[in-house]
């Protein structure tokens, strides 16, 4: 099969991590829960767990709507995509494309259900994150930078030390999280300054990107043949 060039992980990596921000902030900001991040959120509940009020309750319905959504989106990837490693021929544009509509879906059941938008949404941010796992040994990861900043302290280090470390270890990780740090700061934008409809114009924008990728694997395709 044909691999993916690290200069194209970079390119759709950053744009799908600026996209996850994106849509993870409108949520922080709307109900103060994550859609794509969930240990902060998880944590936070169980230190409050002997409160009795309605907001609690509130908080926990909308981050067991996160995660449960979550972990079904990474399970729909891996049975639409069959393998953890990135490979061009998968139909990454077709997974792309539903997360657009997951958005768009959950845009138009934000007024009505704050927990069945939020649910949605990290059905759709699992999608996304169980996309491509793994790169030449490498873990991928686009709508949480823990693990991302993690490894790119690991290669800091170990290229600190003298290891022979390759360029594109340290800066994939390290634009996937300028690009989450960027997506974030255009989140914040859309939602508290413009009053944009940040879920709508999100889910339209992954729609796109993932016909038009669609279409430039099948001219590939078309070429190589």
């Amino acid at each position: 099969m044909q691999q993916v060039s690290p200069k194209y992980i970079v390119l759709g990596g950053c744009i799908l991590a600026f996209g996850a921000a994106f849509v993870n902030v409108g949520f922080l900001l709307r109900t103060g829960a994550s859609a794509s991040h969930l240990t902060g959120d998880l944590s936070r509940l169980a230190s409050e767990l002997l409160r009795d009020d309605s907001g609690y309750r509130h908080g926990f319905s909308l981050v067991g709507a996160a995660t449960l959504g979550f972990v079904l989106g990474a399970f729909f990837s891996g049975a639409l995509l069959h393998h953890p490693e990135l490979e061009i021929e998968r139909p990454y544009g077709r997974v792309v494309s539903a997360i657009g509509i997951l958005l768009v879906g959950s845009f138009f059941c934000e007024p009505i259900s704050p927990v069945a938008s939020i649910g949605l949404a990290g059905l759709g941010c699992g999608l996304q994150n169980a996309m491509a796992s793994k790169y030449r040994g490498a873990v991928l990861r686009t709508t949480h930078m823990t693990g991302l900043v993690t490894d790119l302290g690991i290669m800091l280090g170990m290229r600190f030390r003298g290891h022979r470390i390759e360029s594109w270890r340290i800066w994939v990780p390290f634009f996937l999280c300028l690009s989450f740090f960027g997506g974030s700061v255009c989140g914040a934008f859309a939602v508290l300054t413009f009053e944009l409809p940040w879920l709508a114009l999100a889910g339209g924008a992954y729609l796109l990107g993932g016909i038009s990728w669609s279409l430039v694997k099948r001219r590939l395709a078309r070429r190589s043949s």
